[in-house]
């Protein structure tokens, strides 16, 4: 599959020959959706608890004599119905992270590449480089290429100015090609590789 190579400045740099091994496969949901999982529930901190019965520090005593009263026979003050007691069957630390194979994870990213490129949202871009640090002017070169809400994955090193000038407009994520990943490219509308990027790409899945 071939592709039309941009300049930031709108325009046309020649083509790239996009592999169909990473690139053209017919987008499959149910792994996105795996791969989308997993990444998210390995972000969650799992840190959210509550006490228990048994970590609430109340009296032990009874609260009143089991019999003649005409009132239920309870306890502890650390029952969960007592204002004040421990919470039944509360939320308690975990990790919530589970395993999926190095091989579906790749397969993952494959899809997700292969969903942009089917449904229009790929774009390749010559180099992301700026020349200084502006966010005003790459937010204009950004316009020109009809870029509102895109991640964009540069080579194995980002260019200063460029990552500088980005940082500051918002809906635009810029990452190298070693942060790659398929919860960042489903979460923006455009996904935009430099050269450098589609080259490591198709040497990683080689």
């Amino acid at each position: 599959m071939d592709i039309e190579v941009q300049t930031l400045e709108g325009k046309k740099s020649g083509k790239v020959s996009l592999s169909d091994t990473v690139f053209g496969l017919d987008p499959r949901e149910d792994i996105i959706a795996r791969m989308v999982r997993y990444q998210r529930a390995k972000a969650r901190q799992g840190t959210h608890q509550t006490q228990g019965r048994s970590d609430v520090d109340r009296t032990g005593a009874r609260l009143y004599r089991q019999k003649g009263t005409g009132n239920a026979r309870h306890h502890a003050a650390s029952a969960p119905q007592f204002r004040g007691g421990g919470k039944a069957h509360g939320p308690q630390s975990r990790d919530h992270s589970h395993d999926l194979t190095k091989k579906f994870r790749a397969l993952a990213l494959r899809h997700a590449l292969s969903a942009k490129a089917k449904e229009g949202s790929l774009v390749v871009i010559d180099d992301l480089a700026a020349k200084d640090a502006k966010t005003s002017a790459l937010r204009g070169q950004f316009g020109k290429l009809g870029l509102e809400n895109a991640l964009m994955i540069g080579g194995s090193e980002l260019d200063s100015n460029f990552k500088l000038a980005a940082r500051n407009i918002p809906n635009i994520d810029v990452l190298p090609i070693q942060g790659i990943n398929v919860y960042d490219i489903l979460r923006r509308n455009t996904l935009v590789l430099s050269k450098a990027a589609v080259e490591a790409l198709e040497e990683r899945f080689k």
